[in-house]
């Protein structure tokens, strides 16, 4: 049970920063869904705060994109239409293949060796079809890339992106077929890695989040979200 399932109370100096970092794991997760509202009671109860932080926290998601702001009616989790997941998952590939080409260059063996065992693991949840499990340590192949170049700057931006498109990424629903070619492009990336072929894996790379944007769209794209302002 997590500290969140828990409704353990928050007790750090910035609450708010605290709670905005609880929230982003319930809209990543997906336990907060698309344009759900925000119930200030239910959560002020759940973290066992006032809703001063709890406020400060929303502005923060909303500034981050994961949340609207609805005059005089609170907050919701935001969508994301078609055109949006486009944009940035071509701009997430760009940056994912730029770590690419500098991690090749920087990263320890060790760091490929704990990559490895990711690997082999998801391979496993893969085959078991634990879903969850799969995606899990999907994220953290592709995250520790990320961390091996080494890159703030880089590791920033892509931060600033990956958590509005994180849950419809690494959740979204495959078929078998889907499933397997993800699993095989995986593999493609770790012959990669281990070669230490920068140009290589940043290519592999780029066409494997790519090749991930019909199946986003298909899961979560909302072409009328602007419609849905009034609701």
């Amino acid at each position: 049970m997590t500290k969140i399932e828990a409704g353990i109370g928050i007790n750090r100096r910035y609450l708010h920063d605290e709670v905005a970092e609880r929230m982003r794991e319930l809209i990543q997760t997906g336990e907060l869904e698309p344009k759900a509202r925000i119930n200030e009671g239910e959560l002020t109860e759940r973290f066992g705060i006032s809703r001063t932080p709890l406020r400060e926290a929303i502005k923060i998601l909303a500034t981050e994109g994961l949340l609207e702001l609805l005059p005089n009616r609170g907050a919701r989790v935001a969508s994301i239409s078609e055109a949006e997941i486009e944009e940035m998952i071509e701009v997430i590939a760009g940056l994912e293949a730029t770590a690419c080409d500098i991690a090749c260059r920087r990263i320890g063996q060790d760091e490929v060796v704990a990559i490895e065992d990711k690997h082999a693991s998801m391979i496993a949840a893969w085959k078991a079809r634990e879903e969850v499990e799969y995606f899990r340590l999907n994220r953290e192949i592709h995250e520790a890339i990320m961390s091996a170049s080494r890159n703030a700057t880089l590791q920033s931006i892509y931060d600033s992106l990956s958590g509005r498109t994180q849950r419809s990424r690494y959740r979204a629903h495959q078929t078998d077929e889907q499933w397997a070619q993800a699993v095989e492009e995986h593999e493609g990336l770790m012959d990669r890695l281990r070669a230490r072929d920068g140009e290589g894996l940043a290519k592999r790379m780029r066409e494997h989040i790519r090749g991930k944007k019909p199946v986003i769209v298909a899961n979560y794209g909302d072409q009328d979200s602007e419609q849905h302002e009034g609701v």
